[in-house]
């Protein structure tokens, strides 16, 4: 079961994608499990991969950042 604290960082590492001037990072998920944030979705670049993973790094607390995220060419 996930603690208040836990939702509270899924939740801000998803409203800092939500607030990226990068249209394309809006779109990305971020799902929590054990210790991790994994961040999902698609983007047309590995620079837009890369922005969403450092976008969700200052809200961690921690917990490690695994970018699952696709680039579509």
């Amino acid at each position: 079961m996930e603690t208040t604290d836990t939702k509270e960082i899924a939740v801000a590492a998803s409203q800092a994608l939500a607030s990226s001037s990068v249209p394309e990072l809006r779109t990305l998920r971020v799902d929590e499990q054990s210790d991790e944030l994994q961040l999902r979705g698609s983007v047309r670049s590995f620079y837009h991969k890369q922005l969403a993973q450092e976008a969700i790094f200052p809200v961690a607390c921690g917990k490690q950042v695994v970018n699952y995220v696709s680039v579509q060419n």
